[in-house]
């Protein structure tokens, strides 16, 4: 078992920045790889990022391409999301997922083991 707990949202104009944590706790974190979705009201989970269990690979929705960079402290047990130049369609409940290997399918959330219980970012216009 793996346990995350995401941080750090909270809101911000448009145009701001946030940071968002996931600290994992259970098994070894270093193991997996991690990714980041979001869904907003009425509307599917939407992958955002996903990083290699070293951290050496990352990769992105076009979405969010150039405005958001992941990343990740194995010695912490943490990954991040620096969100940069925010805008209104960012609006969302951000989730950190876990799993156990790198390779196709990254965006789908089915491929995604453990799961955080999420952090509303609210983007204001």
């Amino acid at each position: 078992q793996v346990q995350l707990v995401e941080s750090g949202g909270g809101l911000v104009q448009a145009g701001g920045s946030l940071r968002l944590s996931c600290a994992a706790s259970g098994r070894t974190f270093s193991n997996y790889a991690m990714g980041w979705f979001r869904q907003a009201p009425g509307k599917e989970r939407q992958f955002v990022a996903a990083i290699t269990s070293s951290g050496v690979m990352t990769y992105y929705s076009d979405s969010v391409k150039g405005r958001f960079t992941i990343s990740r402290d194995n010695a912490k047990n943490t990954m991040y999301l620096q969100m940069n130049s925010l805008k209104s369609e960012d609006t969302a409940v951000y989730y950190c997922a876990a799993r156990a290997g790198w390779g196709p399918s990254l965006s789908y959330s089915y491929t995604y083991t453990y799961w955080g219980q999420g952090t509303q970012v609210t983007v204001s216009s």
